[in-house]
């Protein structure tokens, strides 16, 4: 019996009619696999955006497939599906040695970014078996030399297959040697600030354009790293409490230090930025990928704040209380893989409102051609803008 593709469904993330939970390339990548007949626990798939791949596999009965998936949203929506479906038989990781130990068939949806893409390489060079295939995938409109070049560097033969279906697969073989230390993370200094990135990470060890033009609407760009409090922070005595696994505040213990979240926080540049000039704060960085997770707690370590800052690996805030924040920054996504969708920056408003306490503020940078004004008014409340340049803009949001 053929596959239910199309019982898959996205959730927790963004679901539209123009949003599919499984694509060609899915189905190009289990065909090469089932046809190769290496067995499940030798097996790793990398970038199975809803499970599409990894349950494909098990329900045609290989057992111990392991699975690394970036987004929060994939991993819920992988586990899902798979309850719906009825299937086990496989494991998550993260992008580690348990992953690709031993790994002879490496499956993977291509990366958008080829910082990305050279991270698993180097990944699959490095820790799976001396025999290992990597075999990568993706739309034909959104695949490129420069892919294969990436590949070049950790695999010593690389080879294009014809396309199909408008994917197109490619095939590395024979690992290179690889360096004594991985190519990432990487670090970079901005002013007082240092920033690490791993390969996924938005912008990489950059401080992207937007953040930099929230950051100096707030007063925390460059040298302004330092004990501040603008007005706009509110210091009451009293407050909801946060989630307790945020780690942060002792919900039995009120605490007068304002409760930040930097809510997609990438990197962790704006949550390390307030963190640095507020030492009284309490600072919550979320982000749904894992690679920006890793990169926010390195960047938190090597800032020396780790132990006033929790970075989460979280969907929209999700793990966070009601009402327990009173401040929020955001500078939230346009994209949703190779789609360009506002529905991402959608759930991001409405989790802010959730999680503001009333009167609590949200500061938002935006393209400014998006024009999120009216929506973050009817979201959240209350919104003035505090700063347009030609490409961005900054607003102020107050919780109704």
């Amino acid at each position: 019996m053929d596959f239910p593709y199309s019982r898959l469904r996205r959730w927790p993330d963004v679901e539209a009619d123009n949003l599919h939970a499984h694509d060609a390339t899915d189905l190009l990548l289990v065909e090469r696999a089932l046809a190769l007949g290496v067995a499940g626990h030798e097996i790793a798939v990398i970038g199975d955006e809803y499970g599409a791949i990894t349950l494909a596999l098990t329900d045609a009965g290989l057992d111990g497939v392991r699975v690394h998936q970036d987004l929060a949203t994939g991993r819920r929506a992988l586990a899902r599906n798979a309850d719906e479906l009825g299937l086990s038989g496989f494991a998550s990781h993260e992008l580690d040695a348990t992953l690709l130990d031993g790994a002879r068939l490496v499956l993977m949806q291509l990366p958008k970014a080829l910082a990305e893409l050279e991270e698993i390489a180097d990944s699959v060079a490095r820790w799976a078996a001396p025999e290992v295939v990597l075999v990568a995938g993706g739309r034909v409109k959104h695949m490129t030399i420069a892919q294969n070049n990436v590949l070049g560097r950790s695999f010593s033969h690389v080879q294009a297959q014809r396309a199909e279906r408008k994917s197109r697969l490619v095939v590395a073989s024979e690992p290179r040697s690889v360096p004594s230390e991985p190519p990432f993370p990487v670090t970079a200094q901005h002013d007082g600030l240092t920033l690490v990135a791993h390969g996924g990470a938005f912008a990489g060890a950059r401080l992207d354009i937007g953040t930099r033009v929230l950051l100096e609407v707030l007063g925390l760009g460059g040298s302004q790293l330092r004990k501040n409090s603008p007005e706009s922070v509110p210091k009451a005595p009293n407050r909801p409490d946060i989630a307790r696994s945020s780690g942060v505040v002792d919900a039995d213990e009120p605490s007068p230090a304002p409760i930040v979240v930097d809510l997609g926080c990438g990197t962790g540049a704006l949550a390390a930025s307030y963190a640095l000039a507020h030492p009284d704060s309490h600072v919550i960085a979320t982000d749904r990928s894992a690679a920006a997770v890793a990169s926010a707690r390195a960047t938190m370590a090597a800032n020396r704040i780790a132990d006033r800052v929790a970075v989460m690996h979280d969907d929209a805030g999700s793990e966070l209380a009601d009402a327990s924040a009173d401040v929020v920054l955001l500078n939230p996504p346009f994209h949703l893989g190779s789609s360009v969708h506002t529905g991402a920056a959608t759930r991001l408003f409405e989790a802010a409102a959730r999680i503001l306490r009333p009167g609590g503020e949200l500061f938002t940078v935006f393209n400014s051609s998006l024009g999120y004004r009216a929506e973050l008014t009817r979201l959240v409340g209350d919104t003035e803008q505090l700063e347009r340049t030609p490409k961005f803009t900054v607003t102020r949001s107050i919780r109704r």
